[in-house]
């Protein structure tokens, strides 16, 4: 199996964070997965009518259009290269699935951010802002973006600040093993990140976004006409990643940590 990302865009994720993939996975993986995903909305496709929500969250989903979507060869190679060969789990799932609807209302989850991982002793696992990311990106490896919808600009896509990943490493780094909250993180609303160029993560069904997982994203409300399906699941890690590695066999994701804090090889 030939690499799937070559040498620039490797470089290129490492410096902007993130890397699209077009056919990632066949559109009829996609199309299965929607009928499914339809269904658990409890909307009907044909009956805008029934939309009512401006997003209905459903659950991890294991089915075979999912299972084989998230485990493509172009994916499992992908996944080699930015965090390397036997560090990472493998999915029979995918994530949960915000599904967007067109609405004129706010969905009040469109604030930017990062993704939290774990949590301490001293947290309280009921409050999804006391939920923790550390410099050694503990309980994740990739940000994942899957399209099992067509995305335009109009709908409701994935906004990421490119870059900022490096801004977050410099952020998490003081903090050590223990990390930072979602709260202390989101305590000036990642101003530090606003410079940062915005792009859309937009793409055909089949698309997927591989992300690093310190990359400060938002949703966005849907002002199209055809709901959008999109999966955000983890690439969860098999060992942590390390930030010094005697043989300097740094993985990408591990590369632009170092990079963010000012590690230069």
């Amino acid at each position: 199996m030939r690499n799937t990302l070559n040498d620039k865009q490797i470089q290129d994720f490492i410096q902007h964070g993130f890397f699209r993939i077009d056919q990632a996975f066949p559109t009829e993986l996609a199309d299965a997965g929607r009928k499914i995903l339809w269904t658990d909305t409890g909307c009907d496709p044909d009956e805008p009518d029934t939309w009512t929500q401006p997003v209905i969250r459903l659950g991890q989903y294991g089915q075979e259009p999912f299972r084989l979507a998230v485990n493509t060869p172009r994916l499992h190679t992908a996944y080699d290269q930015l965090v390397g060969t036997g560090r990472w789990l493998p999915r029979d799932t995918l994530g949960t699935f915000p599904v967007r609807f067109p609405s004129p209302n706010d969905p009040g989850d469109a604030g930017w951010h990062i993704d939290i991982s774990f949590i301490t002793d001293i947290d309280d696992p009921t409050d999804f802002l006391s939920w923790r990311a550390n410099i050694h990106s503990k309980g994740r490896a990739l940000l994942m973006l899957f399209l099992f919808s067509d995305v335009t600009e109009n709908d409701a896509p994935t906004r990421i600040r490119v870059g900022s990943h490096l801004d977050i490493a410099r952020q998490l780094a003081p903090a050590g093993e223990v990390g930072l909250t979602l709260r202390e993180l989101a305590a000036n609303g990642f101003q530090e990140t606003a410079y940062r160029p915005e792009v859309m993560a937009t793409g055909l069904a089949g698309t997927v976004y591989l992300c690093h997982p310190f990359l400060v994203h938002a949703a966005q409300p849907h002002h199209g006409t055809i709901p959008r399906f999109l999966a955000q699941p983890p690439l969860l890690p098999a060992q942590p990643l390390q930030l010094e590695r005697a043989d300097g066999a740094y993985s990408p994701v591990e590369q632009a940590i170092r990079l963010g804090v000012g590690i230069i090889d």
